[in-house]
């Protein structure tokens, strides 16, 4: 089952799209508004289907490299003095997947002013780039409280203003062209968008299989992590530490690949969560710690959406559920807690505690045994899981650190140096959601 597993490729690009717009509803639907866009003027100017599926893909995960929520909103409202910084980001993280990496390129250059290229319009990175410019620029500027039939002119004369200075004269044109219709406009704003773009976009027919979902899962993985150097390596130890324990337990390799996909995408509903809370030094308040619990929800929320992931969205969801129902956010019993979210549920603590924090150096083995005993005792975590761990602990310590250097060597490589740490401060509580208030 597991070993022919394949999902169909617009689907996956979408709800992850959706992931990345979580924070606030004034960003919401962003990307694939820009990715709209982006595919109507591509068809317009009579691109062909390879230029028009980078396009998309650039229009979906366009700002992927704005990691923290608050420096998306700060793009979105026209705030950021630095709309650089998360395109080189993006195209680097967008280059990591080779069957993503044909639209880094437009990413990386998607706020270029026009006059700033050296190359013509009718160059392929410069048109699409130019159309993504226009796009992205478009979406930001609808007032989501007007009808959009009510500002459809105004918005087209804003767009027309900036004809041969930040944008191209001939990508104005296919704008006009395409903006014609009430159609784009209700389109564009439709609550439906979403399924208009799974069932009609460039993506509709295409399937991936498991290397190529084990891919988007490190690619999310990192998105999710690289928010501060503190935790850029935590969803890899978890990943493998699952993956490990998984096959001691008995899974396949096909199904401990799996728990491994499973395993970076378990904390992709933190994206919805601001670096204020997840990088606070302090104990939450009980209104701090209310956001933080809304994070495995949308986890489930975002996996589930993608046709055949469910039983990932399952494994990666109910990682702070307990066997004793009061875990969260669902307070699912041992009944409904499958054996895959039992090893993710261990595997959650046992890599938080096991790794160093600004604030204090990671646990020994006895101090690991003494905090997932206790949790065994309170039947909070799966004791068969728990004595896996402790039978074999060297040999995960050591897989799982060779993991988390590799992360944490790329990570340093490739991201530390163009601003991946958090605008509000470095220190991190990544494992505050382990407990309660």
């Amino acid at each position: 089952m597991y070993q022919r597993l394949s999902v169909n490729l617009g689907n996956l690009l979408l709800s992850l799209s959706d992931s990345l717009d979580l924070v606030d509803p004034s960003i919401a639907l962003h990307q694939q508004r820009a990715a709209f866009v982006s595919w109507e003027m591509g068809k317009a100017a009579g691109l062909a289907d390879g230029a028009i599926e980078r396009l998309f893909v650039a229009g979906l995960l366009h700002d992927i490299g704005a990691l923290a929520p608050e420096e998306k909103i700060s793009l979105h409202e026209f705030e950021s003095r630095d709309v650089l910084t998360h395109c080189i980001r993006g195209s680097v993280l967008l280059e990591t997947v080779p069957w993503l990496k044909p639209s880094a390129r437009v990413v990386r250059f998607h706020h270029q002013d026009w006059r700033l290229w050296n190359e013509p319009i009718t160059h392929p990175a410069v048109l699409e780039s130019q159309i993504l410019f226009l796009a992205d620029y478009l979406e930001r500027i609808i007032q989501r409280n007007v009808f959009i039939l009510h500002q459809d002119e105004h918005l087209s004369e804003k767009i027309t203003e900036l004809a041969g200075t930040s944008i191209h004269p001939d990508v104005i044109d296919l704008f006009r062209q395409v903006s014609r219709r009430e159609e784009f406009w209700l389109d564009l704003v439709s609550p439906r968008l979403y399924s208009l773009l799974l069932h009609n976009g460039p993506y509709r027919r295409a399937e991936i299989d498991l290397s190529s979902i084990t891919a988007v899962g490190e690619l999310f993985r990192n998105i999710i992590d690289f928010r501060s150097r503190f935790t850029s390596t935590h969803s890899s130890g978890v990943s493998e530490c699952a993956g490990i324990l998984s096959q001691l337990f008995g899974f396949s390799v096909a199904e401990a690949a799996l728990m491994r996909v499973a395993g970076n995408f378990h904390d992709i509903g933190k994206l919805a969560v601001p670096n204020a809370i997840l990088n606070k030094p302090a104990k939450l308040t009980k209104e701090e710690f209310a956001i933080m619990r809304q994070h495995p929800y949308f986890t489930y929320a975002i996996l589930n959406t993608i046709g055949g992931l469910q039983h990932i969205a399952e494994w990666a969801a109910f990682h702070h559920e307990r066997l004793d129902g009061s875990g969260y956010p669902f307070h699912h019993e041992a009944g409904r807690i499958g054996t895959g979210a039992r090893i993710m549920a261990v595997a959650d603590i046992f890599t938080a505690i096991a790794e160093d924090r600004p604030y204090r150096k990671g646990m020994t083995y006895e101090e690991i045994k003494k905090v997932l005993t206790k949790q065994a005792d309170m039947n909070f975590v799966d004791r068969r899981i728990v004595e896996l761990v402790l039978e074999n602990y060297s040999d995960i310590v050591k897989t799982v650190k060779e993991r988390q250097v590799a992360t944490r060597e790329f990570y340093e490589r490739q991201f530390a140096v163009i601003g991946m740490d958090s605008p509000t401060g470095e220190t991190s509580t990544y494992d505050r959601s382990l407990t309660t208030n």
